[in-house]
């Protein structure tokens, strides 16, 4: 509940409109039946027109001011929640965009989405009803048991005695529920993973022609999030029947027990009608708490879930008092740096790697599978933190850097392909969204990217599908080396970025960046001995650790796991070069 108040504060105002309107609204509300009650007690028998006719228009007036107030009540309310969920979702989005690798697969994205999106919605929810009864129902419930015993005391004991019962009923139920809310978050969690994996990896379960087993898959989950919500709202369905049998008791009881002391002449007609009133409202009040404490599980279920993400700490943590500028010159150095993952494993996937890159040079990693070529890469623009050692770029420990200054230093292409929803100039220009048309046209020749481009109808402003799915490996692949190259930084990372490349294009790629990044350091990972050959360093490795340092030709006569990448990819003819 601290992290919804830690919020509501911030629109004071919108609250001081919604006690306003709640307190006038209960006054209203009690009003009529007062008045009525009058109205019946003084002229039942209709000898006093005048009167009735005063009555009326008091009732009007009511009726009226209850309605702006209501809507001004409601203008507050709808204000005020949806100015708190766009906060909570703007400062959970920008509290994640902080996570590391490793924080996104400790939550999981299916999770974080539904924290986003449903949890969100169910805190809202939540602050719509409260806000709308919780200034209400008290006021409500504290004026209404003071004209109810202003009446008459026995029939206000009797009332008073019955609704235990509805609170009872609550808290046995809100103790059931709790337990299913969790439940049912969990599932719609499973349900967004399970949605999320089938539409990225469509064309899989259609090669693999899955797609009945992955609809059983999807209807299992959604079976049984059914069965958690048919519970969870089976035990709320109580609550309404056992709000009518208690306020049917009480008003049988009332309406006996009244027309007795109307005999008696110890209670009026209109007294015993503004009795039952006042008894409906008091009753609608637990009703309405009893509808909070319904929902506040569900509530705190989603508060607890979003208050986790705040409190989880990054853990590639920035540094406020880190270096901001210095002199762009891309000078790289590893100075005994190994790591391991943050999931409690000791094992190391990268163990005391060594070695420097100056400008002009072309530093590239090869080896088997799970040799650590690409987390060695994410190290340098601190996607992760290394577990001992240093890196330094320009003399400065990358974690002696601010984010943004570490970053600009470095311009990034991923091991996987990734675009965004939006035209191709909008994909180039996350690089520099000051370059002209120009600087995009200079980075997508070099990326061999410009016939394809120009073969499209719309060219730069072709729109792309979500990842960039209507396009083939190869062109996404040159949009990304593209979009790296409109961001002119001094030190250039590819990570295994010419894969999808054929022969011809990866070669002409290689000699366009030489001539264009010649000042520049570039760090090159790849599995395809081609892509690296002129490159002038190549190291290898094997299981973490440096196994070889060299040349190609070096390599090709000093090192033994270097021959044998090379033996697989290589004809006879290039092995003897």
């Amino acid at each position: 509940m601290a992290l919804t108040i830690k919020y509501l504060l911030r629109y004071k105002r919108f609250l001081l409109l919604n006690l306003i309107g709640a307190f006038g609204f209960i006054v209203i509300e009690l009003g009529i039946p007062t008045l009525l009650a009058q109205g019946i007690s003084n002229n039942f028998d209709g000898r006093n027109p005048a009167y009735m006719t005063t009555l009326a228009v008091k009732m009007l007036i009511c009726a009226v001011v209850g309605l702006i107030l209501l809507l001004i009540m409601a203008y507050a309310i709808d204000r005020v929640t949806s100015l708190i969920v766009r906060d909570i979702r703007n400062d959970l989005f920008t509290h994640i965009q902080r996570f590391s690798a490793d924080d996104y697969e400790r939550f999981g994205v299916s999770r974080l989405i539904t924290n986003t999106g449903n949890d969100a919605y169910m805190i809202m929810q939540f602050l719509t009803l409260i806000l709308r009864t919780g200034f209400i129902a008290p006021l409500m419930l504290t004026s209404a048991f003071v004209l109810i015993f202003r009446q008459n005391v026995p029939l206000a004991l009797i009332s008073i005695g019955m609704t235990p019962i509805i609170f009872i009923a609550v808290y046995f139920i809100n103790k059931r529920v709790h337990r299913l809310s969790a439940k049912q978050q969990k599932g719609l969690d499973n349900i967004n993973q399970n949605m999320r994996e089938n539409l990225t990896g469509l064309r899989v379960i259609r090669a693999f022609n899955k797609e009945s087993f992955q609809t059983t898959r999807f209807a299992s989950l959604n079976t049984t999030y059914r069965h958690i919500s048919d519970e969870m709202y089976q035990k709320l369905a109580f609550i309404s029947p056992i709000f009518s049998v208690v306020f049917c008791t009480i008003l049988v009881l009332v309406i006996n027990l009244g027309s007795l002391y109307i005999s008696r002449g110890e209670l009026s007609v209109g007294s015993l009608s503004g009795f039952i009133e006042y008894i409906f409202h008091a009753l609608f009040s637990f009703l309405m708490l009893g509808n909070v404490l319904i929902l506040y599980p569900r509530f705190e279920v989603s508060t607890s879930r979003i208050q986790e993400i705040f409190n989880t700490t990054p853990t590639i943590l920035e540094n406020p008092d880190g270096v901001q500028s210095n002199e762009h010159i891309g000078h790289l150095a590893f100075d005994h740096v190994s790591f391991s993952y943050g999931d409690g494993s000791e094992e190391r996937v990268l163990d005391d790697i060594s070695f420097t890159a100056e400008p002009g040079q072309v530093i590239a990693f090869i080896g088997s599978t799970g040799s650590g070529k690409s987390t060695l890469a994410r190290l340098i623009p601190r996607l992760f933190d290394v577990s001992q050692g240093k890196i330094l770029i320009d003399g400065v420990d990358v974690q002696d850097y601010q984010l943004q200054a570490l970053r600009k230093k470095i311009s990034y292409v991923p091991q996987k392909a990734t675009l965004f929803a939006g035209t191709i100039r909008e994909n180039l220009l996350f690089g520099d969204q000051s370059a002209t048309d120009e600087d995009l046209a200079s980075a997508v020749e070099i990326a061999q990217a410009k016939a394809f481009i120009d073969s499209l109808p719309e060219k730069y402003d072709t729109v792309l599908a979500e990842g960039g799915s209507n396009l083939s490996g190869g062109q996404k692949q040159r949009l990304c080396i593209a979009r790296a190259l409109v961001k002119k930084a001094p030190i250039y990372l590819f990570d295994d970025s010419f894969s999808a490349l054929d022969y011809k294009t990866d070669a002409n790629l290689r000699r366009r960046l030489n001539q264009e990044l010649a000042t520049t350091t570039m760090i090159i990972v790849a599995q395809r001995i081609s892509t690296i050959r002129n490159a002038d360093k190549i190291i290898v490795l094997n299981e973490g650790q440096i196994v070889g340092t060299g040349t190609h030709r070096e390599l090709l006569i000093t090192n033994a796991v270097y021959q044998e990448i090379a033996k697989s990819q290589l004809t006879e003819e290039e092995l003897a070069i």
